[in-house]
């Protein structure tokens, strides 16, 4: 079976333009007294933040600590631009929640 060279350029085309944008978010959480107080915030920065952009999103570190929270997340498109506004916007919205003082903000840009 052959396969047509336009078609693989155009699939060659669209792997070059793919970018994958992660980050990481570390917050404080001062109220917190317990790792079942901790939950409950983490739990509702997640939903909000994957509700709002359809993003993949997990607490990634700090798990027995329960004054501070690691959430990471990873968006894919085919714009840098794009994914690189997103992941401003996550940040934003991360702060506007109210929920915990953010000390810490990671991100990176990958182009595959």
């Amino acid at each position: 079976m052959t396969v047509c060279p336009q078609l693989k350029r155009s699939f060659r085309q669209a792997i070059l333009m793919m970018v994958v944008g992660i980050g990481k978010i570390t917050f404080r959480l001062h109220d917190c007294h317990s790792l079942k107080g901790k939950r409950k915030v983490v739990k509702s920065a997640i939903s909000q933040l994957r509700n709002a952009f359809n993003a993949s999103v997990a607490e990634v570190g700090a798990n027995d600590i329960h004054q501070k929270a690691e959430i990471g997340f990873a968006l894919i498109g085919n714009d840098r631009a794009v994914i690189n506004s997103k992941i401003d916007k996550m940040f934003n919205l991360a702060d506007s929640l109210g929920l915990a003082e953010i000390i810490d903000t990671e991100m990176e840009l990958i182009n595959l």
